[in-house]
């Protein structure tokens, strides 16, 4: 059973961080691109950041970049999120999908998701 399970959110203040983290199992991951979406409260779900198989990464969302940090650890199926400097814009749905191969940062080429899990930055 292919499964991507995202863990990590939670509430932080302006100004914290948090590290998300997406592990996947049931398939082999290492080809796949491993995106994280975010869905904000009232918005459709955005693209956030991406890295490949190759350790190509990129960022979508311009507030992300400087405070954003994608990485993979092959050896662990996992993909993380390292997010500094928090903001209140920051706040929503995080999931994780993976695609085939590339960073493309077109949900419709993804073909596995997580279910989510939930950043909040509030005072």
């Amino acid at each position: 059973q292919v499964q991507l399970m995202e863990s990590g959110g939670g509430l932080v203040q302006p100004g914290g961080s948090l590290k998300l983290s997406c592990v996947g199992s049931g398939f082999t991951s290492d080809g796949y691109a491993i995106g994280w979406f975010r869905r904000a409260p009232g918005s459709g779900r955005v693209a956030v950041a991406c890295v490949t198989r190759r350790d190509e990464v990129s960022y979508y969302v311009a507030s992300a970049k400087g405070r954003f940090a994608i990485s993979r650890d092959k050896a662990k199926s996992t993909v993380y999120l390292q997010m500094n400097d928090l903001q209140p814009e920051d706040t929503g749905v995080y999931y994780c999908g993976a695609e085939w191969e590339t960073c493309t940062g077109h949900q419709t080429e993804y073909e596995y998701w997580g279910q989510g899990t939930v950043v909040t930055v509030s005072e």
